[in-house]
């Protein structure tokens, strides 16, 4: 049976894309079938057809060495750098919840374990338009637990914090947090670790340094992060 995993930031530009990268490069190299998936992307550029082109997802299937095509790894793609609901506003074609999930199911029916990246924080609005669809909408509908990435400077006690608060407000599980930007030695970083585990409740998994290549976790470590859907 497919296992999913839904990896969200404390925050834009945390490193979710890098991080999905990272795992989505580890399950490869094990032997497994694995596949990416994110349903709506902003701030992307057009290709020399005209067409835009899903950045993160290509980022990760270049990174990864997937072999899953680029069309299967976002449904909803937009030219602007806001976020998916402004995006869709400006651009058309807003993002719709049967859609997203046509294409998750018939990726499930694929592969072994697919790995989802959120748009910006978890409270991000994907369409807001008389019709409203947020973040973790998409995360229960997929039955995912989620991953979080979180910097490992300063403010990520609060932010990771908040994040996991929200996410028990809304229901969905937190299965573990990756701290990113992490230094060994550094007192703020080795501290931020063990208080982000207290106020998380969850484990750090992993701790992502500048220029990695992998990720310092087991495949069974990784693999476990990948339960069964939430019911």
């Amino acid at each position: 049976m497919s296992k999913s995993l839904f990896v969200i930031g404390t925050g834009t530009d945390v490193g979710k894309t890098y991080v999905s990268g990272l795992i989505l490069k580890k399950l490869h190299e094990s032997g497994i079938h694995a596949a990416y998936y994110k349903a709506a992307m902003s701030g992307n550029e057009k290709g020399e057809d005209g067409s835009l082109i899903p950045g993160d997802a290509l980022w990760v299937k270049e990174h990864s060495g997937i072999a899953q095509p680029l069309l299967e790894m976002c449904p909803f793609v937009y030219e602007a750098a806001v976020s998916p609901h402004l995006a869709s506003r400006l651009e058309g074609n807003p993002v719709d919840l049967g859609a997203v999930m046509d294409s998750f199911h018939t990726l499930k029916n694929c592969y072994e374990y697919i790995t989802m990246e959120g748009s910006g924080g978890v409270l991000c609005p994907l369409r807001f338009d008389g019709q409203e669809l947020w973040l973790p909408d998409v995360i229960r509908s997929c039955g995912s637990g989620c991953l979080l990435v979180a910097d490992a400077g300063l403010g990520t006690i609060n932010q990771a914090g908040l994040t996991a608060f929200f996410l028990r407000q809304q229901n969905v599980p937190l299965r573990g947090v990756i701290l990113n930007h992490y230094e060994p030695g550094n007192v703020l970083h080795e501290d931020n670790k063990k208080m982000c585990e207290y106020v998380t409740g969850v484990k750090v998994v992993a701790c992502v340094q500048d220029g990695d290549s992998d990720l310092r976790i087991s495949i069974d470590e990784l693999k476990a992060l990948y339960e069964e859907e939430v019911k």
